[in-house]
């Protein structure tokens, strides 16, 4: 089964294409590294909850949205090497003018990598 790398992000909403330029620009290095698939999604319907939310969870400002993104990779190990050629790829590097720029507070993003456990088609 596939591999998943997920994210959460506080994204100012007046960035919003800005954002969609950068997750472009990102993204199809995933795909040159193997990834299967990329999604970003822009909050749509994400509703404050009583205990916990998506807002409270990247610290999100009435400025901002929510945005929830993942990459799937065909296995962990696919996904593990192009981890290391994105650290070294200058394509990656924030301070690369070439590079568009990030359009969101990086140290309130929510990541991680999980397994596939379960998978539903229709």
């Amino acid at each position: 089964m596939s591999y998943i790398d997920g994210f959460v992000i506080a994204v100012p909403k007046a960035h919003r294409q800005q954002f969609i330029a950068h997750a472009r620009h990102f993204d199809a290095l995933f795909i040159e590294l193997g990834a299967i698939r990329v999604v970003e999604s822009w909050g749509d319907d994400v509703p404050d909850g009583k205990v916990t939310d998506f807002r409270r969870a990247v610290q999100a400002t009435a400025e901002e949205t929510v945005a929830f993104s993942w990459v799937e990779w065909p296995d962990k190990a696919t996904r593990d090497i192009a981890m290391k050629k994105m650290t070294e790829d200058p394509r990656m590097d924030p301070t690369n003018p070439a590079n568009p720029p990030i359009p969101f507070d990086g140290k309130r993003m929510i990541f991680g990598g999980f397994e596939q456990v379960v998978e539903v088609k229709a």
